[in-house]
């Protein structure tokens, strides 16, 4: 296969993935159809086919393309913050402003999270989707439960609490801010919400 058309039929399998995921954030994976993604794109349903062998098979291309992403945002926010400052408190606390500055900037609502999408309606999807989907929640523990870990052995909460679950309080308000922002039409909810969750993390550990 050429160069030329090995471009093309990536460009055009991101762009059935592109659409796929704005349809599935706007009414659900149920309600999204093969032949509404070919119209959008402008393809056969054998040049569909081509890239995926079935709906199963973009379900799983679309949360891991969401999936990677996530961690590549993720990644290059904290990682600029802790460049910024060597404490890991204050690294995280830059963080998570960054993050707020980031969503902030938004033209509208955040269009939503596909992982809730998934879990919301897991009887749509395989096996094979649902245990991705409940890893990606699980790397965000893991990712967020670092953190905290290495905050905590320079600054001993100042109360008993379950990291775990402080940890997890951040995907819960991500997602549910992302739905308080959609249904009361109000684009700075979610910027807000991390930015209090900034503000617990300090009141645990500095008081």
């Amino acid at each position: 296969m050429s160069t030329t058309r090995k471009r093309k039929g990536s460009e055009t399998r991101k762009q059935i993935l592109e659409f796929a995921e704005a349809a599935v954030l706007e009414k659900g994976f149920g309600a999204t159809s093969i032949e509404e993604l070919i119209t959008a794109v402008g393809i056969t349903k054998s040049g569909f086919f081509y890239h995926f062998k079935d709906k199963g098979a973009l379900a799983k291309a679309l949360l891991q393309r969401y999936l990677d992403r996530e961690e590549i945002l993720f990644d290059d926010i904290f990682r600029r913050a802790e460049e910024l400052n060597d404490d890991p408190l204050h690294g995280f606390l830059v963080g998570l402003k960054m993050l707020a500055e980031l969503l902030a900037d938004l033209p509208e609502t955040h269009p939503g999270c596909l992982v809730a999408s998934v879990t919301y309606q897991e009887q749509l999807f395989n096996q094979e989707v649902i245990d991705m989907n409940r890893n990606g929640v699980l790397s965000w523990r893991k990712r967020f439960r670092s953190h905290l870990d290495r905050i905590s052995e320079r600054y001993p909460p100042k109360t008993d609490i379950d990291m775990d679950a402080m940890a997890d309080m951040f995907s819960a308000l991500v997602d549910g801010g992302i739905t308080l922002s959609k249904a009361v039409k109000d684009k700075d909810v979610l910027p807000r919400q991390v930015m209090l969750y900034r503000d617990f993390v300090k009141r645990v550990f500095l008081g």
